[in-house]
Parts: C-alpha cells; sequence; structure tokens
C-alpha cells in the first residue's frame, strides 16, 4: 500500500486527501507500460485524464491554481508512471500562462480543450542559445501592423512539441535590452510559418521536438500580458509548477525507496536477507530520511504559494533542487541493490535512472537553483 501519511500534515485540507485516492485510483487503472508509441501513449493519458476529470486541477475553469493538488498528483503519478506525471504536467504548464495572463477570450478558446484531454499544451521557452539564460532569447516578435505579429526563430527541447495543439511562445520584441524586452503569445500548432524541424530522442521516452518559426503570424490578442512582459509571464508560471517538478521527483524517490526496501527484504545473501547488511540499512534509512525532507520542502513551498504569497522562488527552488537531487540519488541505490537486475533494461530501477536524470536539467537546472537560492538568502539578509 502506498505511504499517504504525508496528507496528515497541516499543509493540507480534507480536500486534498479526497483528490488523493482520486489520483492513485486513475494511476492504478491506467498508468501502465505504454509501448513503443509514446505520442500515441501520451495522447491517450491526456485524454484518459480529461474524461476521469483529473485535468480539472491543471487546468481549473476558476482561474485558480491548488499548487498543492498538483503537487500531489505529481508525486502519486510519478511514483507509478513517467510518462502519466508527463502528461499531467504539460497539461498545466502549457496552459498556467492563460490561466494567469490571457483574456477570457483566450482561456474560452483554448482551455476547456485541454481540461477535457482532446487538446494538448506546450510551453515553448528554450532555444538552441537559450535555455537558463532566458535574457539570451534570439526568437523575434516585429508588429505588423496594430494588430498582428510577425515570430521567427527556432524553439527546442520543447514537451509535447508536434502533438499539441497550441504553444506559449516566448520572443524578443524589443520594448528594452534584456530580459524586459520579451513578449509572450498563443500560437496554434496549424499556424503557417510553424514548423516541426526535429523530434528529439531522450532516454526515458517522452515527445520532444526542436520548433521552427519562418514569419508565423500572430493576432495581437494572442499576447499574454502587456508587450514586454514576456518574462514576468514566464516567471510568474515557473513558479507555480517549479514546486511541482520537486513533487514529481519525489514520487520517483519514494518508488526508489519502495524498490530498495523490497529487494532488500525478499533477496537472500550470506545465509539471511539483505537487509540484515548494515549498508543495506543505511542505504534504506538515507533514501527514507531525504524522502521525507523532500516532501516538507515540496509541500511548504506549495503551500506558501496556496496562502497568495507573491513570490515563492527561493522556496520552490528549494524544493526542486532536493527533491530532484534525492531522486538521482535514491535510483541509484536501488540500482545498486539490485546489483545485475538493476542495469537490466525494462527493470523497474533502470528505468527510473533515466526518468529522474532530466528532473536536475528541466524549468531550471540545478545550478540555476542554487544561484537563486543563493541571492535570495544574500536579499534576506541585507541591512
Amino acid at each position: 500500500m502506498p505511504d499517504h501519511d504525508f496528507l496528515d500534515w497541516p499543509f493540507f485540507e480534507p480536500r486534498h486527501r479526497d483528490w488523493a485516492a482520486e489520483v492513485e485510483t486513475f494511476a492504478a487503472q491506467h498508468a501502465a507500460p505504454h509501448g513503443d508509441d509514446v505520442d500515441a501513449a501520451t495522447i491517450a493519458l491526456t485524454r484518459a485524464m480529461g474524461e476521469a476529470g483529473l485535468l480539472r486541477m491543471a487546468v481549473p475553469a476558476d482561474g485558480r491554481l491548488d499548487v498543492r493538488a498538483l503537487c500531489i498528483a505529481r508525486d502519486i503519478l510519478a511514483r507509478h508512471a513517467g510518462l502519466a506525471d508527463f502528461a499531467f504536467a504539460m497539461a498545466g504548464l502549457g496552459t498556467g500562462s492563460i490561466t494567469l495572463f490571457g483574456s477570457d477570450a483566450l482561456k474560452a478558446e483554448y482551455l476547456p480543450r485541454v481540461r477535457a484531454g482532446t487538446s494538448l499544451a506546450a510551453f515553448a521557452l528554450s532555444e538552441p542559445e537559450a535555455g537558463s539564460d532566458v535574457a539570451a532569447l534570439a526568437t523575434t516578435a516585429t508588429r505588423d501592423g496594430n494588430a498582428h505579429w510577425r515570430l521567427s526563430g527556432q524553439k527546442t527541447w520543447i514537451s509535447n512539441g508536434g502533438i499539441a495543439g497550441h504553444y506559449i511562445v516566448f520572443a524578443r520584441s524589443g520594448e528594452a535590452p534584456g530580459a524586459r524586452g520579451l513578449s509572450a503569445f498563443v500560437v496554434p500548432a496549424d499556424s503557417p510559418g510553424l514548423t516541426i524541424d526535429a523530434r528529439i530522442e531522450v532516454a526515458a521516452p517522452h515527445p520532444l521536438a526542436t520548433l521552427g518559426f519562418d514569419d508565423v503570424r500572430v493576432p495581437d490578442s494572442n499576447r499574454l500580458g502587456a508587450p514586454g512582459d514576456g518574462f514576468k509571464v514566464a516567471m510568474a508560471t515557473l513558479d507555480v509548477f517549479r514546486a511541482t517538478v520537486g513533487a514529481a521527483a519525489l514520487g520517483f524517490s519514494r518508488r526508489a525507496l519502495d524498490l530498495t526496501l523490497e529487494r532488500a527484504t525478499t533477496r537472500k545473501i550470506f545465509g539471511g536477507p539483505l537487509f540484515d547488511q548494515q549498508m543495506s540499512q543505511a542505504a534504506i534509512a538515507d533514501s527514507a530520511t531525504e524522502v521525507e525532507a523532500s516532501a516538507l520542502l515540496v509541500y511548504r513551498a506549495a503551500w506558501l504559494k496556496d496562502q497568495g504569497t507573491p513570490r515563492v522562488s527561493r522556496e520552490a527552488s528549494m524544493a526542486k533542487l532536493y527533491a530532484t537531487e534525492t531522486a538521482q540519488r535514491a535510483a541509484d541505490r536501488a540500482v545498486q541493490i539490485h546489483g545485475g537486475l538493476g542495469v537490466t533494461k525494462g527493470h523497474k530501477a533502470e528505468e527510473l535512472t533515466r526518468e529522474v536524470r532530466a528532473l536536475r536539467v528541466y524549468e531550471g537546472a540545478s545550478e540555476i537553483q542554487r544561484v537563486i537560492i543563493a541571492r535570495a538568502e544574500r536579499d534576506r539578509h541585507r541591512p
């Protein structure tokens, strides 16, 4: 049985426990191995989540994102299957900017389809030469009269690239130098000039692509926020969803701990269970302690955001940094205690090592999280 004792912590309300039970039931029924067609599996999982009503939390009809509920969902789904977590997360990340900054018309046009699971969403920020350094974005947005913009450039590492119905695209509109001169747009996937330049294969299969924008014409009504607000839109969206990456890492860590404990208590070695070896106990103790610490950091950040704290960048960065680094260590311990099985393709321990690695890179690499945390500490201690 999964450990849901954390739901008794004061961070949560009764509705969160009901939600966790709902997600757990869905995951047990639908988060099965997806086969070789990752696109089809992602589309099917998204549709199933929409039909089950799970995407109402990722794409709320009332516009109020419950970050604790998002984290609970990713925690549970990741423990079951990485692709299920991915499908849920992208519904939220690919619409979060619309939820937070979109006009009523944009919300009405795009959100219901994603909430129903009939359309997939994507967040197009990264570029070949601009990942963590958002101010280095080179994709341009040029005015075309008063009512339109023209987008040109390239985006890469875009999750749901090639299968999304729309993309949230960030481009340099030139109001000011650096990050202050960016704007955000909702770009339909069928826009003329928008191409899928390449599909990207990664260690843990997920739909990823490089997108090309060749003079893509977008109406000004598809802009999110004011011209020059693109960095603000991106950071506000990530401020909500960064802690949920930590929650996904937490779910992977929980599964790694379960595998480690199961193997240690069932595997016989030197005349007794592997668990009797003190180094095995140390591995279990370290993973268990780090899982609890990760959960506290993740759900503290989520709780603070839900309480109306304007910015939780420091707390969300701490949660993402610690939980994702923990997931890497917990997965490695699971592999180590399984021996040869742990590096056998198709074994869950081997799968976990591939699933968790990207978490330390996307939505701000661990190194960037350390920069954010350090600067926040400096600012907090200034006279």
